[in-house]
């Protein structure tokens, strides 16, 4: 199924991402890498949608849910970045990874009803992703060890991430109807340049300092890549049989994450998190079938 693999090679640029991520806001901050991440990707994407994209099939309907699209890509991500930076990840991942049964659901209003079978694949990958950030967080259980968590603190890590998990399930859900509404490639372009706009606009509102002179470019093109290449996927999948697909499989960018760190930055999983992870792939292994 063409959708679900769009959706994994997704969640592979996204674990890639979000490998680089905590170097590069820590050196940047939250704002620069966003801004740097929108740029690079709409700089890699404007040239082949310029020349690929059938602009003779876009229509207003089409370009207005790309922008919307572009706008809560936005809020979803910023979303993402405050979450982690202020709760634990065993805390916000799960709320964050839960934005497929979203997409489920708005298939179900547009008549693309799911199986019980698909809908038990889903809840086994939320849950699989869920149980492998609260087993690879149990190093915050030490770190906090006889240390009382904020209230406030843990109530402003699950708002945002809420916000992270609604975003990414609506973008998905307006990116792929824009798709199907006109050609791929333009509405791809109109997210990422409207997604753009908005941080854009965020920064020079709140008079944001940029750190342009030691910030990590290659890290950040890199990322940009990753991003732009991600969230294309996904929105192209608009246009192939259970779209819907493509935003549950790609909802396990952290799984990759974890595994790329277990491959290259040598990390130990455990039996249970080998265990959950594959309960992941059972879940798409069945969405599959």
């Amino acid at each position: 199924m063409l959708s679900l693999t769009f959706g994994l090679i997704a969640a592979l640029a996204w674990g890639i991402h979000d490998v680089c991520a905590s170097t590069a806001t820590a050196r940047t901050g939250i704002p620069m890498t966003m801004l740097a991440v929108l740029a690079t990707g709409l700089f890699l994407v404007g040239p082949a949608a310029l020349i690929l994209g059938d602009w003779s099939m876009v229509e207003w309907s089409s370009l207005s849910l790309a922008a919307m699209s572009g706008a809560t890509y936005t809020l979803a991500a910023l979303g993402l970045y405050r979450a982690f930076s202020i709760g634990p990840v065993r805390l916000v991942s799960p709320v964050i990874g839960a934005f497929p049964i979203l997409s489920l659901l708005v298939a179900a209003a547009q008549g693309r009803y799911p199986t019980l079978g698909q809908w038990l694949a889903v809840f086994a990958i939320v849950v699989g992703v869920a149980m492998i950030a609260v087993l690879t967080d149990h190093h915050e259980d030490a770190a906090d060890s006889g240390v009382a968590r904020p209230a406030h603190a843990t109530r402003t890590a699950l708002f945002w991430a809420s916000l992270s998990a609604l975003g990414f399930g609506t973008t998905f859900a307006l990116g792929q109807a824009a798709s199907q509404a006109g050609n791929e490639w333009p509405t791809i372009l109109i997210t990422r340049m409207c997604a753009l706009m908005v941080v854009g606009g965020i920064v020079i509102f709140r008079r944001v300092p940029l750190p342009w002179q030691r910030a990590p470019w290659k890290l950040l093109a890199a990322m940009g890549f990753c991003d732009a290449t991600a969230l294309g996927l996904v929105q192209a999948a608009g246009s192939l049989p259970h779209a819907e697909f493509a935003a549950v499989s790609s909802s396990i960018f952290g799984v990759v994450t974890i595994l790329l760190a277990w491959a290259f930055l040598k990390e130990r999983l455990g039996p249970l998190q080998w265990g959950s992870v594959a309960l992941v792939f059972a879940g798409i292994g069945y969405l599959a079938l």
